[in-house]
């Protein structure tokens, strides 16, 4: 009996079709050939024949969508949980931010020394002539502050009146006797309520302990910074795995020179709003000219926010001492400065470190100051720079990579 062939399966007599009849083979629809196609129209079956039900395919958009965010929640949750670790030892972090400060200032000075003498010694010499130099002004603002105080009530004493005059005149027209009613219901406050402001000024005392000992952890953390804060960033790189070193060395780079950067370019703003503020102070002779001054310098640190508010101070005072002209000045003054920050000094001195938008600026301030008070709002904007920064950085690192490959 001859083999049959596996490839070409041999016809039967009984099923050739006759002479006169032609086999009919019918082909399948395009409706049918198309069902077949799509994987909408089968299931694998599983180990016992039946056929497991159909899953509907997800839109892609919200797959991405769903990716991203669960992966956002991840981040978040982790940069909560820092968060909340850092705030269990605020004084240790602030420390370390303002020697980070004080290194990024003094840094370039002590470099500049170290050319003419050892090291150690030039750094010694650039920590201890800034102590001595802001010990100055702050001498230089209480002696101009005492010797102030006693026109200063005076004045301040007439200017109150002045500014009782004015309210119950056009357009206010208040009741003398409502404001006199309020005096006497502030000075009744501050009898009956003497013992918790004895309290509090004594719990101030703490608090004074506590800055001192912030500041002098600052001080020790920034001899050593700028003394060898690159043999430090060396044995903390060695630390990591081979694989991590590069992009933490970039990452590293681009987050210490945007820090530098916006820290020497703040503290150049904050002067040159300071100078210019009590120069004009000086000038329409307002009271505490020079105290105004630094507390714009100090205000300016918070971006967008913290020199109008100073700029206010400064026009209550001028209101209370000087008038109602003198104290429109102001707040002229206040809009001059203002635009002088905006499209001048920051432009040309922060524009190459912080690269943010204003509208992210302002919800970092408002963000950080709801988060940790002040301290959050002079923190946040350097923060969410070098954030940014090192994103790029290790964007453009991974795309010159990719590039290369």
């Amino acid at each position: 009996m001859p083999r049959r062939s596996h490839l070409k399966p041999e016809v039967m007599s009984s099923d050739r079709p006759s002479e006169g009849r032609r086999l009919r083979i019918r082909t399948p629809s395009r409706q049918t050939l198309r069902g077949l196609r799509s994987p909408a129209a089968w299931t694998p079956a599983d180990g016992h024949g039946s056929k497991t039900p159909y899953e509907p395919r997800v839109n892609s958009a919200l797959r991405t969508t769903a990716a991203y965010a669960w992966r956002i929640l991840v981040v978040g949750a982790a940069v909560y949980a820092a968060f909340s670790v850092l705030g269990q030892f605020h004084e240790v972090a602030v420390a370390v931010f303002l020697g980070l400060v004080g290194t990024a200032i003094l840094r370039p000075v002590a470099d500049l020394l170290a050319r003419a003498m050892p090291r150690p010694l030039a750094v010694a010499v650039a920590l201890i002539g800034s102590i001595v130099l802001v010990l100055g002004i702050l001498t230089l603002v209480g002696e101009a502050v005492a010797g102030e105080s006693a026109g200063l009530e005076r004045e301040f004493g007439e200017g109150l009146r002045r500014i009782e005059r004015w309210l119950e005149g056009p357009p206010f027209r208040l009741d003398p006797k409502a404001l006199d009613d309020l005096q006497s219901r502030t000075g009744q406050f501050l009898s009956s309520h003497r013992s918790a402001l004895i309290s509090t000024a004594l719990s101030g005392v703490g608090r004074v302990v506590e800055v001192v000992t912030v500041f002098v952890l600052a001080l020790f953390c920034s001899v050593f910074f700028i003394h060898s804060g690159d043999h430090l960033w060396s044995w903390f790189s060695d630390q990591l795995p081979q694989t991590a070193r590069a992009r933490v060395t970039i990452a590293g780079r681009a987050a210490w020179r945007t820090f530098t950067g916006y820290t020497r370019g703040i503290v150049l703003v904050a002067a040159t709003n300071a100078i210019l503020v009590g120069l004009a102070l000086f000038a329409l002779g307002v009271p505490l000219a020079l105290p105004l001054a630094l507390l714009e310098f100090f205000a300016a640190f918070v971006p967008l926010v913290g020199s109008p508010i100073a700029l206010a101070v400064a026009a209550v005072v001028a209101l209370a001492s000087k008038g109602v002209l003198v104290a429109g000045i102001v707040v002229a003054l206040i809009v001059i400065i203002g635009q002088i920050e905006g499209h001048l000094l920051h432009p040309l001195v922060l524009s190459w470190a912080v690269r943010l938008h204003p509208v992210v600026v302002a919800l970092a301030v408002i963000g950080g100051a709801i988060t940790a008070g002040v301290l959050g709002a002079v923190v946040a904007v350097p923060l969410v720079s070098v954030a940014w920064s090192v994103y790029q950085s290790l964007r453009q690192a991974h795309g010159s990579t990719q590039a290369e490959t």
